[in-house]
């Protein structure tokens, strides 16, 4: 049932239940094969409640199972964990005799034909709630050869749980953030160094969808400005160029053929993202893209009240933002062109910039990006 020869294999096959989790309930039948028991699994038992919940395992009835994580788990002798990686049988935890008139003994371990067991912490990153493997032996005691297969098997186990723990981190963290940017109303474009689109949120396949603003050409993510296409390609290629531009806190005005006016930002990556093709692409760079709108009265007196704008002011900068220049601003609002002037060198003054299309960049900065 058990021997050296199968190690090779056996270790193979925990190492792929690393990556793939599924796979632990035919390495644990592998394992107690290997180490001569009648039962064995993964489980998890809090260090305070006592409560334990099984993970995988193999040789024991579902009911019994159950019943130790109901019941049981707050009788069995590990009430004190044995240091990670230390095998200990039952004998090592507690009195036999007293054990063998105890209800864990009785309602649980005799009647699945059980004495004895091999206990072993594998993974305690959760310091309260580690994961433990244990290996019933049957009616016979744990052996010297019971535990030094086991201990063959500890060290590959362990570092198998931890490749499990990294990847569902990670996952999480993807899956968190991954949430968080569809939520947002911006566009959010992931680009390599050729300005290929690796990932792009809710909001970015909704413009691509619009193949307004912009759109994808050869692969290639495109913006209706050449002018913006040639500062990405020339950006992107570089990624000190690109930490460069974000440290700076440029901005690229774009218009689209619909006359909407937007804004894109650009931010530096560091992150290695695979695509659908599972061929590794390195996102070297994030595409903020953000339609320039103020979002009703309270955005707008938001802005007055920043900058200190008169109702006439801030009149004109909702237009300049809006509909254009001096002369589509006038007419807007029914005033001279001398006027428009006249409040936007005030405007001006007050916000600190001396282009109208630093308004619209200034504006797109207060709009908020969980609207859509």
């Amino acid at each position: 049932m058990h021997g050296s020869r199968k190690l090779p294999d056996l270790v193979e096959s925990i190492y792929d239940a690393g990556l793939d989790p599924s796979r632990w309930n035919d390495v644990v039948a592998g394992i107690r094969d290997f180490v001569g028991g009648q039962a064995c699994g993964l489980f998890s038992k809090d260090s305070i409640s006592k409560f334990g919940v099984t993970h995988y395992y193999c040789g024991a009835d579902p009911h019994y199972i159950q019943l130790y994580s109901e019941t049981h788990s707050k009788f069995d002798p590990l009430t004190i964990l044995p240091p990670h990686g230390q095998i200990v049988s039952i004998p090592d935890l507690v009195k036999f005799d007293e054990y063998r008139r105890g209800r864990f003994y009785q309602e649980w371990m005799r009647p699945q034909g059980c004495s004895d067991a091999a206990n072993v912490v594998l993974e305690k990153s959760n310091a309260s709630c580690p994961v433990m493997m244990t290996v019933l032996s049957g009616r016979r005691m744990v052996d010297p050869a019971m535990r030094h297969r086991l201990s063959l098997i500890v060290p590959h186990a362990s570092r198998a749980l931890l490749i499990n723990r990294a990847i569902d981190s990670k996952l999480s963290l993807a899956t968190a953030l991954a949430d968080v940017l569809d939520h947002l109303a911006s566009g959010i474009f992931l680009l390599d160094a050729s300005c290929r689109v690796v990932h792009s949120n809710a909001a970015g396949h909704a413009l691509l969808e619009a193949d307004d603003v912009v759109r994808v050409v050869a692969d290639q993510l495109l913006t209706s400005s050449a002018e913006a296409n040639q500062t990405l390609r020339e950006t992107f290629a570089t990624r000190s160029d690109i930490a460069l531009l974000a440290e700076r806190g440029h901005a690229i005005p774009l218009l689209s053929p619909k006359g909407e006016r937007y804004v894109a930002h650009i931010l530096p990556l560091s992150s290695v993202l695979r695509n659908g093709s599972e061929r590794v692409v390195d996102a070297v760079g994030a595409l903020l893209l953000r339609k320039v709108s103020l979002g009703g009265q309270s955005y707008g007196e938001l802005i007055a009240r920043t900058f200190d704008l008169t109702p006439a002011e801030l009149r004109v900068f909702l237009s300049i933002v809006e509909v254009g220049g001096v002369p589509e601003t006038a007419a807007a609002l029914g005033i001279a062109e001398t006027t428009v002037k006249t409040h936007l060198h005030r405007v001006f003054a007050k916000t600190g910039v001396s282009r109208q299309a630093d308004l619209v960049k200034l504006a797109a900065g207060f709009s908020n990006p969980l609207i859509h």
